[in-house]
């Protein structure tokens, strides 16, 4: 079990990198901050496998909060996941040693391939025993994603545009569940056409469905980020 710690100043992402995270039963989210300068204690008493982190946060921004915690000796794994894209900002963060960099928006995909890659060289680094010849320090500073884990390739007829559509409906509301007919309802699209998206969601991991016989009458499938 990997615990992860997420630093992020709103609420709405917060809640939803945690959902991402969560999907896969690996990795546990211990606590969310709003800042570097409130986790650093925490880090200090508690174990952590890896950071979630945003530049922008108040008090102690992203690059703060590295020099921070490497002044204090600390050394859990950090992903940024941040709107920073200046390329200073980039270039300083990448020095400071962080895993990888995402840029908001972006697709749950690209989140888990970042942490395949954190979980793959976690698990190696703890794995090697014995001196690393050159082939796993390659291997190690490569940079490129976890080869088994190729980007899903949409269904015949299905598009970006309707799916990230029926994503933004569901970051919107990322702790409730709903059936096919609720969210065609709010998208204005057919409920044939939404369940074929979320069928598509749910077989690359993005979303999870469960089974409500709670309805007086035939059971119903809802579709949501949450845990079954």
């Amino acid at each position: 079990m990997y615990h992860v710690i997420i630093i992020e100043d709103d609420p709405m992402v917060a809640s939803i990198n945690k959902q991402y995270i969560e999907v896969s039963t690996n990795f546990r989210v211990e606590h969310l901050f709003k800042n570097g300068a409130e986790a650093l204690p925490y880090i200090k008493t508690n174990p952590v496998d890896l950071v979630i982190l945003d530049y922008y946060t108040p008090v102690m921004n992203g690059g703060e909060f590295l020099d921070a915690l490497h002044a204090a000796g600390l050394t859990p794994y950090v992903i940024m996941v941040t709107s920073a894209n200046d390329t200073d900002i980039v270039r300083s963060l990448l020095n400071r040693g962080v895993t990888d960099y995402l840029v908001k928006p972006f697709e749950y995909t690209r989140f888990k391939a970042a942490l395949d890659r954190f979980a793959e060289m976690k698990k190696y680094l703890e794995d090697s025993h014995a001196n690393l010849d050159q082939h796993a320090i390659d291997r190690l500073v490569s940079g490129s994603e976890p080869t088994t884990e190729a980007k899903p390739t949409l269904a015949k007829g299905l598009n970006e545009t309707t799916l990230n559509m029926v994503r933004e409906y569901l970051m919107a509301n990322p702790d409730g569940f709903f059936t096919s007919e609720q969210i065609a309802e709010q998208i204005h699209l057919s409920r044939i056409t939404i369940r074929r998206y979320m069928n598509y969601m749910v077989d690359t991991g993005e979303i999870i469905s469960t089974i409500d016989y709670k309805t007086g009458g035939r059971p119903s499938i809802k579709y949501g980020f949450g845990k079954k």
